[in-house]
């Protein structure tokens, strides 16, 4: 379970064209991504909402907040949004889903603390 969250916040954090082959790699092509403030599709889709969140937050970084928890074919997990080393400024509560392949089909996220 650890290592799906970590390839999935490093697919977060990583540069353009390194996020292509973390999305080829740990997404199914179906992925489908959901919160309060997006809802997209695709490695495509994601790729740009992950794009926009950079843009809005330059410089900042998802790291993991607390313990990962799972079952089945699905894991939740908590994290945060903010400057390297620094408490995050945004933090978050995702629970995926896994396909057969166990790969990412579905996020579905919730925002706990969100700046003004």
């Amino acid at each position: 379970m650890n290592h799906l969250v970590d390839a999935y916040l490093a697919t977060w954090n990583a540069a353009p064209a390194d996020r292509e082959q973390l999305l080829v790699e740990h997404f199914s092509p179906e992925v489908s991504y959901t919160d309060p403030l997006a809802q997209v599709s695709g490695h495509a889709g994601l790729h740009a909402l992950v794009d926009g969140v950079h843009a809005q937050f330059p410089g900042f970084v998802f790291t993991p907040v607390g313990a990962v928890d799972g079952h089945h074919d699905r894991i939740r997990f908590q994290w945060g949004l903010g400057p390297a080393g620094a408490e995050p400024v945004v933090v978050g509560f995702d629970v995926v889903v896994l396909d057969e392949d166990g790969r990412i089909r579905d996020v579905h996220g919730f925002l706990d603390k969100v700046p003004a």
